[in-house]
């Protein structure tokens, strides 16, 4: 009854945090899909690019279309005789400056993250728990791999378009992947526990703890 309960709250659909997830999750595919096509155009052109052209060529395609809308709403505006003013005063005159507060804000948040990450590694490389510097060790063996087999700039990308359809994925099949992913869990778990009992460093370091 309980595990059914739970179920039938990973069914209802995930809170809004923000404009962020709202892109992640296709809330309004006419800013998700222009978002995402834009960001995938310009990792797709870095591959083949220097960072340096890629930059260049996109802010001269963008003076260029800047320059020529200014131009025309000019010849539209002598033609017509109209006082419109310039095509995009809107623009120059919003506030594009980061507010002190929320630059402060995410600071501290990245600190902490950073430290935290500090602190895991450290235990990790130090082996404070056996088992758990073994996995590392493993996911390491595998990112070898991964690294013979794509490049950096492949790994963004895949690494985008999962940001763009994942999300999506397990929000309309949230009940199945959870239930799938708590029988993973529970087997690593199991194998966890068999591993750190066969082990005698993890014996002795559990008796510590207890002590």
């Amino acid at each position: 009854m309980v595990r059914k309960n739970r179920y039938q709250q990973y069914s209802e659909p995930l809170p809004e945090r923000g404009p962020v997830e709202s892109l992640i999750y296709w809330r309004d595919p006419k800013k998700s899909g222009p978002v995402f096509g834009g960001v995938l155009l310009v990792l797709l052109a870095l591959t083949y690019f220097s960072l340096i052209s890629v930059v260049a060529y996109l802010s001269l395609l963008g003076l260029t279309g800047t320059i020529s809308f200014r131009i025309y709403k000019n010849i539209v505006q002598a033609v017509q005789k109209t006082g419109d003013g310039h095509p995009f005063k809107d623009l120059l005159e919003f506030d594009v400056s980061l507010p002190q507060e929320k630059v402060k804000e995410v600071s501290e948040v990245a600190v902490a993250h950073i430290n935290a990450a500090v602190v895991e590694l450290r235990r990790l490389f130090l082996v404070e728990d056996l088992v758990d510097s073994i996995k590392f060790g493993v996911l390491l063996w595998t990112l070898t791999y991964l690294g013979a087999w794509f490049n950096g700039m492949t790994l963004i990308i895949i690494a985008w378009v999962a940001l763009f359809s994942l999300p999506k994925v397990y929000e309309t099949n949230k009940t199945q992947i959870d239930a799938n992913l708590e029988i993973v869990r529970t087997k690593l778990a199991e194998i966890t526990s068999k591993v750190k009992a066969a082990i005698p460093i993890g014996k002795k370091a559990e008796e510590k703890k207890d002590q």
